[in-house]
């Protein structure tokens, strides 16, 4: 609250229970409580938090395999269409919650205290994520220090990890090209170096037997929560300034790879194979549906994190700009990493004389077995695979500072007396509590806990909570009075095209989503290991607490107020009585009244003698408080 001024302006009386600690007598008025939670420094911190936080792992990995497999270029057909449905509208709504309140996901409910429950969910999964999450971070630490050496120790056999089946795999040049080797019954030593060094697999039994803890990953899991916390250490004023660098150079390292890549012989194959048309994919559902997934993951819709990071805007930042900067960006970033994967795995068929869907592989397999068997076959390789991790590094840290800076803002709203003025040692419990619950997975079947943990722990849950969360705001709250708040804080309406999306087009897919994902349930498994059904038990239950947590705050909510069930129901569905803007200069129109102290239902003179003239957003403010009094005279 700011310091009061203007003593011309009577002091009203104030019930106790709308009093806010600036009322109080006692307290020093000196204090910015809304000032204390802390804000960007600077204007493209937001901006750049974001495209880290959208850009990740997920881009180099997962969309170049999901595109050659799915139709190749004509995947781009139902990306772009369902970036247009789902991912743009959600990415917006979410961005507008956070920056009209500056409240994290938990006390943004205050919109609808009944569904604070999705709130509750989203820490959660992003809490379970967060834990895994860095332990791959931890992996690409491992090879980043592994390449700072003359030779790869993934590039030959003979080490006492190897078995009798390693073979390098090596195409034998004659004056034709590279002769075709049978890999069929053979293992490169990338992937013996991964699976039985790093790993140390063979170590355990299964997900029931993990083993021992390797002491190496430990202490780069350790490195890593170490490196996010001090990233994290003072909020955005220091995750903010580290985006500059962590969001900004993965490009230049990309697009070093990417002129390599694509110098190198057999390249054309390998691209050619990863965009070239294959139209008829486009009559099967599966292709339409990894694309609404592929959008949906990699834009990070319903972690919370854009809420977080919107949460620290100024009121009037422009974020429908940045939603589509960032929402197009993440897109050209993903299609710009499947040329730079893509060229090198031509590069690779080439030189093993195989096709090139032999050597391409999703997820880890390709981030830690194929690209680093590639980089054997480059000149310089230790400088090109320390390239490629460092790449990896930077963009899985930008996720990870999401995850963490969602967490500790979310409980720190929900206490802000007690937990801001310490939020430094809160983060590092946090960090602390997050590092011991993840050396299980630092043990020799530590892998088999993050497969269960990453096809789990953000499933169905997620589209359940995004799925609610649409629903809230749309149905509950009010498609208009939404709208209204963004026209207060933007200065326009949102068009038909998001309000059809918010209403039914993003709903709808994601419904379909849920559905699909529930029909086509397939057990997890890892290589051809299969979980037994205990993990599996474990793992859908890990999915259900997260949606069970929204009837259960939904229960809380209603048990909360008075009266007859319904009356519970509508009480607990309506806005909280100091929803709104967080600060006083901010509120206008209906949300004038949910300030304590305030008497004039129409405060814009009083603002006027505080601040000075009427600005572009103070005439949007009288539009607005027309708006509302017409729909009342009509209602009368």
């Amino acid at each position: 609250m700011k310091k009061l001024q203007g003593a011309h302006l009577s002091k009203p009386i104030i019930p106790d229970l709308l009093m806010t600690p600036s009322d109080q007598g006692d307290v020093d008025l000196d204090v910015d409580f809304a000032a204390d939670r802390g804000n960007w420094t600077g204007k493209l911190d937001f901006l750049l938090s974001c495209i880290g936080y959208c850009v990740g792992l997920g881009n180099v990995w997962r969309f170049p395999y999901r595109a050659y497999t799915n139709g190749g270029g004509a995947f781009l057909v139902p990306y772009f269409l369902m970036l247009a449905i789902c991912g743009i509208p959600l990415f917006f709504l979410e961005l507008s919650l956070g920056q009209f309140s500056s409240l994290g996901p938990l006390a943004v409910w205050k919109i609808s205290p009944l569904f604070k429950g999705a709130g509750a969910a989203m820490l959660l999964i992003v809490g379970l994520v967060a834990i895994y999450y860095n332990m791959i971070i931890a992996y690409v630490l491992f090879y980043l220090f592994a390449s700072l050496t003359s030779n790869l120790p993934w590039e030959h056999c003979g080490n006492w990890w190897n078995t009798d089946l390693c073979l390098e795999h090596r195409g034998s040049k004659d004056g034709n090209g590279a002769l075709p080797l049978n890999l069929t019954s053979t293992v490169s030593p990338s992937e013996e170096y991964w699976s039985r060094y790093v790993l140390h697999i063979q170590g355990s039994r299964g997900i029931g037997s993990p083993g021992q803890i390797r002491w190496n990953l430990c202490l780069c899991l350790l490195l890593a929560w170490v490196i996010v916390f001090l990233c994290i250490l003072k909020g955005v004023k220091s995750s903010g300034k580290v985006v500059y660098f962590t969001a900004t150079f993965p490009y230049l390292i990309l697009l070093m790879l990417l002129v390599r890549g694509v110098t190198l012989p057999g390249a054309w194959k390998g691209i050619q194979f990863y965009l070239t048309p294959q139209f008829h994919h486009l009559l099967s559902s599966k292709v339409w549906i990894e694309a609404a997934l592929q959008i949906f993951y990699s834009l990070g819709v319903g972690f919370g994190g854009l809420l977080t990071f919107a949460s620290y805007n100024t009121f009037h930042q422009n974020i429908y700009r940045d939603t589509f900067i960032v929402t197009l960006g993440n897109a050209i970033t993903s299609i710009l990493a499947g040329f730079a994967i893509f060229s090198v795995l031509g590069y690779m068929s080439q030189e093993l004389g195989v096709p090139v869907d032999q050597v391409a592989k999703a997820g880890p397999g390709l981030a830690f077995v194929v690209y680093p068997q590639a980089m054997t076959m480059l000149p310089l390789s230790p400088f090109w695979s320390f390239l490629f991790f460092f790449m990896l590094l930077t963009l899985g840290l930008d996720s990870q500072f999401a995850f963490l800076e969602t967490i500790v803002t979310a409980v720190t709203d929900e206490f802000p007396y007690y937990l801001r003025p310490k939020k430094a040692v809160f983060s590092g419990l946090i960090c602390v509590a997050m590092y011991l619950m993840g050396l299980v997975l630092t043990t020799d079947g530590g892998m088999y806990w993050l497969v269960l943990l990453d096809d789990y722990s953000a499933s169905f849950g997620l589209m359940v909570v995004v799925i609610t969360t649409c629903l809230a705001v749309t149905r509950v709250y009010g498609i208009q009075r939404f709208c209204r708040d963004i026209h207060m804080m933007l200065g326009f309406k949102p068009g038909l095209y998001f309000r059809a999306c918010w209403l039914f087009l993003s709903p709808a897919t994601l419904l379909a989503l849920l559905v699909y994902s529930i029909v086509k349930y397939q057990p997890s498994e890892y290589g051809s290991y299969r979980f037994p059904a205990w993990a599996e038990l474990l793992g859908i239950l890990m999915g259900l607490l997260s949606c069970l947590m929204i009837p259960a705050g939904m229960l809380v909510a209603v048990l909360r107020e008075e009266g007859s069930l319904w009356e519970r129901l509508q009480q607990a569905s309506r806005p909280a009585l100091d929803w709104g803007p967080s600060l006083e200069e901010n509120r206008t129109g209906m949300y004038v009244a949910t300030l304590a102290g305030s008497q004039s239902p129409k405060p814009l003179m009083v603002h006027m003698r505080k601040y000075g003239g009427i600005t572009s957003f103070e005439n949007t403010a009288i539009e607005v408080d027309r708006e509302i009094a017409e729909e009342e005279e009509s209602m009368m």
